[in-house]
């Protein structure tokens, strides 16, 4: 498909620089495909209303981390370079792959030295060795450090890295540590927080399980590639990066069992729709999955296992604005698009939300 038909205009003052306070006041807008009214304008906190128990939501537990490094390039003894990388996957307890910028400066064997002048880690010392240079920027860094001893200097040297188009208005600050974090945040790893999660509170999960909706829990490590922009025309010559995911055997067997009895999975985000749909067979059955994925959806994809979709709103020509218009629809996802904007709606990563219905449900049988 052409990537120009997923353009739209977005005004610079729908875009959220902060998240909404309390989390779970942010606007939701429903869109149901089947419904005669198609969209309608609620908030977070009127989540349950469209549940039903015995519903099963899935939340990706997956923790971001201050994965944005500034360093220094040395290459023998008096050459020195100013280099900023950006982590998306970890390939080993001592390696990483990694954008960098600008990326025309590094060849593999340079020596990179991170958090020096601090006494941070290891009196300021966390140092790499770019192992490979792949295309668009992407480096393999091969560092010192392994294990939770490199968890723990990345944790002391690194930044949050907000997605560009927080970064390009503001500077990260500590606030943005707690904010660009679930609540129920576990398994680190994530460069990019799923975003959907943000306007979950305690309040809203007592409301849930007073219905008797199902929560469970996968972890898809969110890499940087999510914020990239695709430099294709056509859909079909666009590569995804690949993100490491994990779905438990018990997950697995609890949510066939939610669907064999007639309830309905609802993913909070699309990192977690992207987790189970790459485990789902194709009766719709999930199984364990732990590894990479690289799953591309776009319209015309036959949906599996997900029947409802919390998300938030993306950016134009992206592959999550793709991937909710294979979701509920293209023209439906376009006027509820031009809906939002029109009334409002704050976009991205700390905007409102929406809860999209599938434009082709799973029939139940009795």
């Amino acid at each position: 498909m052409r990537v120009d038909l997923f353009d739209f205009d977005l005004p610079e003052d729908n875009i959220a620089l902060r998240p909404a306070s309390p989390r779970d006041s942010a606007r939701l807008l429903v869109v149901q495909p089947q419904d005669a009214s198609e969209l309608s304008d609620r908030s977070v906190m009127d989540l349950p209303s469209f549940l039903r128990p015995g519903d099963a939501l899935v939340f990706n537990d997956t923790k971001v981390i201050p994965a944005q490094l500034e360093g220094l390039r040395r290459r023998g003894a008096d050459v020195v370079t100013e280099v900023s990388l950006t982590l998306h996957m970890r390939v080993a307890a001592d390696r990483w792959k990694a954008f960098a910028r600008p990326a025309k400066r590094l060849k593999p064997g340079d020596r990179i030295e991170f958090g020096h002048g601090s006494n941070t880690c290891l009196m300021g010392a966390l140092d790499a060795t770019v192992a490979e240079k792949g295309e668009a920027g992407e480096v393999t860094l091969q560092f010192d450090l392994s294990g939770p001893a490199l968890d723990d200097a990345i944790l002391a040297v690194g930044h949050i890295p907000l997605p560009p188009y927080i970064a390009s208005k503001r500077a990260e600050d500590e606030q943005d540590r707690t904010d660009y974090q679930t609540v129920y945040a576990r398994e680190r790893g994530a460069v990019a927080a799923p975003t959907a999660g943000l306007h979950f509170t305690d309040r809203l999960f007592n409301a849930l399980d007073a219905l008797g909706v199902e929560r469970h829990f996968v972890t898809l490590h969110v890499g940087a590639g999510t914020f990239l922009p695709m430099k294709v025309d056509d859909t079909d010559d666009h590569v995804m990066h690949q993100e490491i995911g994990h779905v438990s055997a018990e997950v697995a067997e609890r949510l066939n069992a939610v669907r064999a009895r007639g309830g309905r999975i609802v993913c909070v985000g699309t990192t977690s729709l992207r987790l189970i749909e790459s485990a789902a067979e194709e009766n719709g059955d999930i199984r364990p999955w732990s590894g990479p994925t690289g799953i591309f959806i776009t319209p015309g994809y036959r949906f599996r296992a997900v029947d409802m979709l919390m998300t938030n709103f993306h950016l134009p020509k992206s592959t999550l604005f793709m991937l909710v218009s294979a979701f509920s629809g293209l023209d439906t996802m376009r006027r509820a698009y031009a809906h939002a904007i029109e009334t409002g709606y704050r976009f991205y990563s700390y905007g409102d939300s929406s809860l999209l219905f599938r434009d082709n449900p799973r029939i139940e049988t009795p």
